[in-house]
């Protein structure tokens, strides 16, 4: 972007600022409370104080005014500010000169300048400032007529030509008369700018609606007046002036408590109206994406910037300042009242900002310690950042229980900081899991199941905490006071934090217990088998010290065809439905057989019917099998296969490998701990798919 128009963006936000000001003063005017003032002063005698419905009138003037400001092209609002800017330094010459007359007046010295060194000084001041009113006006109206700004150096010639006082007099009054007749003449003959304006919108709005629709028309709008920009500036500037009121009537220091109190109070002051509430939300909108944008960048540099995540926005938390606003009245409550409940509800916006850093940090943080990436800086900010995640929250919740009594509400608010450092420790004890799995020669084993129990336990205490929180909501309900708000949160919160919990966990438990027994149930490959066989698993390119082998004869690990079946009970390699030995002996004899080399032609080995060359569908008891293919050029697993339905409510672990999964970088790595493949008769290519597929 260029300097152009990076001025161009700053002007567009810059000069629309006024406009929303000018919409906070007048919703805040009390015009019947000023009126009441007027009367017990002594301005009630003034025409001008005396029509009420004047007032009124100029009240919804005011209100159009800063619409049109608002909505205003750029071009044309440069023109009006520059206009108004015209305008003010004309006054300020109608000032200097007024001023000077008045001093001559004083002074009463009416003979020649050079000879009286005080009137010197003040003709020298007041030329010089006229003189600089000229310059301005001309350059701002862009015009080389400069004698149209000069009519208040009249009172000064008229001095320097030794003009008595009482004419000079006269001749301020003329060329304050004359200034006004110029700029009445400039609004006459731009009379029907406005309405050419007005129509030229109405007529460009129209074929917008006719031709894109409503929808179309407000995101453009949107788009060119930077509504959220727009706010947050507006915000920010009442903010500081907030601020700059308060310490500009105090002489003597601010404590810390005091301070912390000033900010509160200072934020409840700026929200006590629709638009100023509109800024604080955008401004917590923008400040969380600050936040999370660094939080990115502390995690991953420059390269977090490359895949941008819509959901990590700062959207989350302004919206939910926005309801929570809106919900308990916010702005309708007096000061230190409205304190109080922003600082309840900035504790909520700062949780969810918590809990956004954990889904950025989560990903990363598992990443780093299943790959064999040995950069202590990476591994150092991933398990800072999880360590404060772990600690913060956790204060929070600490903190607000020493200002606010417990009730049902606030064990709501402090239970999401509860289980965000819940999550982050789950975390850590994964990502500790892997690096002492890194460290060891050899994989383990059961490192599977270790992943599955620390998922497990950290669930569990999810689920307790929320089963808590209900039960603590049901005592107050049942023993306190009843209200319809309460009973359908209590509803609501039993509904999705706690059913829902009970309800996925134990599905997780029942594949993964329907897993183990199918794999249970498959026979275990003996020595002499394993030495015939004499090659990795396909699945996570280690060497086989101990396999099971499916009725299709082909070898696997008995915890990498678990993590496979979670997701569908076929064979990785061919596609064959793994039955269990519970079936008929025509279907178990497979096992049996001799050894057949790698990635073998299921119609070789005599499982289904023969496959014809140009057909590649594999049939299973004369029935062909959709989707699955058995030439040993493409043994890989098909992911258009259609999987179980239970796929969307896999267990914790599965998650936990798609994550890791996505760390694969070609076909000589395996996709769960990236280690070098040995020599093996597989396709690289069919078996890396395969075991990607698997994971997924």
């Amino acid at each position: 972007m260029a300097l152009k128009d990076k001025l161009e963006a700053v002007l567009n936000v810059g000069l629309r600022v006024p406009s929303i000001m000018l919409l906070e003063v007048l919703y805040r005017w009390d015009v019947s409370s000023f009126f009441q003032k007027i009367q017990r002063s002594s301005l009630n005698n003034n025409p001008l104080f005396q029509y009420k419905y004047l007032a009124l009138y100029l009240h919804y003037v005011g209100y159009i005014l800063s619409l049109v400001l608002l909505t205003l092209p750029r071009q044309h609002l440069v023109k009006l500010y520059l206009y108004v800017l015209t305008a003010l330094l004309l006054f300020a010459g109608h000032q200097v000169s007024r001023d000077y007359v008045c001093s001559e007046l004083h002074s009463g010295y009416e003979g020649p300048l050079y000879l009286e060194p005080l009137s010197m000084n003040r003709f020298s001041t007041a030329l010089l400032a006229q003189l600089v009113v000229c310059t301005l006006c001309s350059c701002v109206m862009q015009t080389k007529r400069i004698w149209l700004f000069s009519a208040h150096l009249l009172p000064l010639v008229a001095r320097l030509c030794l003009v008595p006082l009482e004419t000079i007099v006269f001749i301020n009054r003329f060329a304050m008369i004359f200034t006004g007749l110029e700029v009445i003449y400039f609004l006459a003959s731009n009379l029907l700018v406005p309405y050419n304006l007005a129509k030229t919108a109405y007529r460009e709005l129209v074929q917008v609606v006719e031709v894109y629709g409503l929808l179309a028309l407000g995101m453009s709008l949107w788009n060119q007046l930077v509504l959220p920009v727009l706010f947050m500036c507006f915000w920010l500037v009442l903010f500081a002036l907030q601020i700059y009121s308060y310490f500009s009537s105090r002489d003597q220091p601010t404590s810390r408590e005091r301070l912390l109190f000033l900010f509160l109070t200072s934020i409840a002051e700026c929200c006590s109206t629709p638009y100023s509430l509109l800024g604080l939300v955008f401004t917590v909108s923008f400040v969380a994406l600050g936040v999370l944008t660094l939080c990115k960048f502390y995690l991953q540099g420059y390269r977090a910037f490359m895949n941008d995540n819509t959901m990590h926005r700062g959207m989350t938390e302004g919206i939910t300042l926005l309801i929570l606003a809106v919900q308990t009245g916010l702005i309708e409550l007096q000061v230190i009242h409205r304190a109080f409940l922003l600082s309840i509800i900035l504790f909520i916006v700062v949780a969810s900002i918590l809990q956004s850093m954990l889904e950025i940090a989560d990903p990363i943080v598992l990443a780093l310690g299943a790959s064999r990436d040995k950069s202590l800086w990476k591994h150092f900010r991933a398990v800072s950042l999880c360590l404060f995640l772990l600690v913060f929250p956790a204060y929070m919740a600490y903190m607000i229980c020493q200002f606010f009594l417990m009730d049902f509400w606030l064990l709501i608010i402090i239970s999401s900081s509860i289980l965000t450092s819940l999550q982050v420790l789950g975390t850590l004890l994964i990502y500790i899991l892997f690096m002492v799995e890194e460290v060891r020669k050899e994989p383990v084993q059961n490192m599977d199941d270790v992943i599955y129990y620390v998922n497990g336990t950290y669930r569990l205490l999810e689920f307790l905490v929320a089963l808590v929180v209900v039960a603590y909501g049901v005592s107050e309900t049942v023993f306190g006071e009843w209200t319809v708000m309460g009973s359908t949160i209590i509803f609501i919160h039993s509904y999705y934090n706690v059913w829902l919990r009970a309800q996925l966990g134990w599905q997780s438990f029942l594949l993964r217990r329907d897993a183990v027994n199918k794999i249970k149930s498959l026979p275990t490959a003996s020595d002499l088998q394993l030495e015939k066989y004499n090659d990795i698993c396909s699945i996570c390119y280690q060497d086989m010290k101990s396999a099971v082998i499916t009725p299709c004869s082909h070898f696997f690990h008995a915890g990498c065809l678990k993590k496979w079946v979670y997701v569908q009970e076929t064979c990785p390699l061919c596609h064959k439905q793994l039955k269990s030995q519970s079936q008929p002996a025509n279907a178990t004899a497979a096992p049996t057989q001799d050894i057949l080399p790698a990635n073998p032609n299921p119609a070789e080995a005599g499982q289904g019917e023969p496959v014809a060359e140009g057909d590649q569908s594999v049939t299973q008891n004369g029935v062909p099998v959709e989707g699955s293919q058995a030439s040993p050029s493409s043994s890989s697993a098909n992911p258009n296969l259609e999987l179980r339905p239970q796929q969307a409510d896999t267990v914790d672990s599965v998650y936990l490998e798609g994550q890791v999964a996505g760390l694969s970088q070609g076909p000589g790595e395996s996709c769960l701990r990236h280690r070098q493949p040995q020599q093996s008769a597989f396709s690289p290519a069919a078996a890396s798919s395969t075991a990607c597929g698997a994971e997924l």
